[in-house]
């Protein structure tokens, strides 16, 4: 019995008919789990947070703190992406580890906060690409919001043409990603180090201690203004489901997705921490700081690297940031594609089915592409009101993660779930226990900071409408299920028409014991 038998085996044992053709190798997916993060350049798009809020101080310590966490969840996510490896990720596992009296609600609401969370950041990320792109052009040349959102609608046709090759080719396009990633960061890293006289490095006071927590959020408290530095590692440390996004695409799933998952995580808080910390030791006065570009990140590279030799290094980070979002439609049209497989969207299956010719959900990348412009369209006629759509990525992926993670603690052992881990598990004991319990406090901890304003007076500009787009999301989506949505919507069901109705839920499909060993560790 070969690998790929096993997968396939394993997805019909979950009740789906195999549909994608499994390119993805462990390099591809290691590759793509980094990218999804997109190191350098998330670090370059929200540096000014925590750097002109909390001071450098909170730059270093909230990244390793947040990192920490992190990993917390990621390994949460890991273990039951290995028990589900399917296209849906956490969406299909929340319904899988609930009661059948309430598995369409919470798949219902699990899905749309994923979905939503992930279009979000999608245009978000290409939004913040543009920006990127742009403040590297000389200040002679006048750059309009037109202008930021033509170049914004451009690339998200260019990644959603990308998007329709075959599977083949995205994973060999993805294999190059974290090369890209890596080997920016660390060259950054390098040539900063190099290009900074060691009298023009600021102290250790400075860089961890109290010398460098310096408030300008002109009211907030000392401890409120330093946690707000949570914000840049939370932001970037997201979408770790993504990877679970393309199992169905991935060999040997349920061993590789989650271990792609856990190295990148542990990969990006440590490396990101290093350069943190250098791009805070190497500064420069914070008083200088974001400079005419508007960018810290960028401002600093400049300021030691000079014009010319910032703008070099400028260009891997935007490719850093076209990965992400390359990498972030190729998941987000997964999870479309498995939602409306499941009969999640009023389309009767529509962007539920493969292509023929590319044996990739063309449909569902055509929508997701469509979809995630229009935030970018709303900047023309509201800056505030994209932005605060924008801000609905970060609370709405991190609930679409703690909910199933929550499920499996509290009914685990109830008789219409009985939860089987997959090869990674971190056991029955104190450690799983302790990660689960844990990412769950932290993360309702960080939605509640995620949803301060990070500078008084609040105005209509600097209002942070994150907790209420969220919420309201979450009311609208029950609304909708009320109204409309549980005629069509039942939960998760098999797609196998051979041996199993086909508005049978997956939840009694037969399993295979034997292919689900719960003693494997890793």
């Amino acid at each position: 019995m070969t690998a790929f038998s096993d997968d396939d085996r394993e997805l019909v044992a979950l009740g789906y008919v195999p549909s994608f053709k499994r390119e993805f190798s462990n390099l591809a997916t290691i590759s793509f789990a980094f990218s999804i993060m997109g190191l350098c350049s998330s670090i370059a798009t929200t540096l000014n947070t925590p750097l002109l809020t909390g001071g450098p101080s909170s730059v270093v310590w909230c990244w390793i703190l947040g990192a920490s966490m992190c990993l917390a969840l990621g390994s949460s996510i890991a273990e039951i992406v290995s028990a589900y490896p399917t296209s849906g990720g956490m969406y299909t596992a929340s319904a899988r580890l609930t009661p059948k009296k309430y598995r369409a609600r919470v798949g219902w609401l699990v899905g749309w906060l994923n979905i939503l969370g992930q279009i979000a950041g999608v245009s978000s990320t290409e939004f913040g690409l543009a920006n990127m792109i742009w403040a590297a052009v000389d200040g002679n040349y006048e750059v309009t919001q037109t202008k930021t959102v033509w170049l914004f609608v451009v690339l998200l046709i260019v990644h959603g043409c990308l998007n329709c090759l075959g599977t083949r080719w995205l994973a060999r396009i993805s294999s190059a990603f974290v090369f890209v990633n890596l080997g920016a960061t660390i060259l950054i890293i390098i040539v900063l180090l190099a290009t900074t006289p060691r009298s023009e490095m600021h102290a250790a006071g400075y860089v961890f201690g109290s010398q460098g927590i310096v408030n300008q959020t002109g009211g907030w408290n000392n401890g409120l203004a330093f946690v707000f530095g949570l914000l840049s590692v939370q932001w970037t440390m997201t979408d770790y489901d993504a990877t679970a996004h393309i199992c169905e695409e991935v060999k040997r799933a349920a061993y590789a997705a989650p271990t792609a998952i856990f190295i990148a995580v542990i990969g990006t808080g440590l490396l990101g921490w290093l350069l943190n910390i250098v791009i805070v030791l190497c500064s420069g006065p914070l008083a200088d700081l974001p400079g005419a570009s508007g960018s810290a990140f960028l401002q600093v590279m400049y300021l030691r690297m000079g014009k010319a030799g910032s703008l070099i290094l400028w260009v891997p980070v935007c490719f850093t940031a076209f990965f992400v979002v390359q990498t972030a439609l190729q998941a987000t049209s997964r999870t479309i594609y498995a939602f409306s497989r499941d009969h999640g969207l009023p389309d009767r299956g529509f962007f539920g089915y493969n292509s023929k010719v590319t044996q990739t959900p063309l449909r569902s990348i055509i929508l997701c592409t469509l979809v995630s412009i229009i935030p970018g369209l709303l900047d023309l006629a509201s800056p505030i009101a994209a932005n605060a759509i924008f801000a609905l990525t970060a609370i709405a992926l991190d609930l679409s993660y703690i909910i199933p993670i929550f499920l499996r603690r509290v009914f685990q052992n109830h008789p219409d779930v009985m939860f089987k881990p997959g090869p990674f598990y971190m056991g029955g004991g104190m450690l799983g226990w302790a990660a689960n319990w844990i990412c769950i406090c932290w993360t309702l901890f960080v939605c509640v900071i995620f949803s301060f304003p990070v500078t008084l007076p609040v105005t209509p500009e600097t209002m942070n409408y994150a907790s209420v787009i969220t919420v309201g999301v979450m009311v609208f989506a029950f609304i909708w299920y009320i109204l409309d949505g549980h005629r069509h919507y039942h939960g998760p069901q098999s797609n196998i028409k051979q041996d199993v109705e086909p508005e049978k839920e997956f939840g009694e499909v037969e399993k295979d014991s034997e292919d689900r060993n719960g003693s494997d560790y890793v």
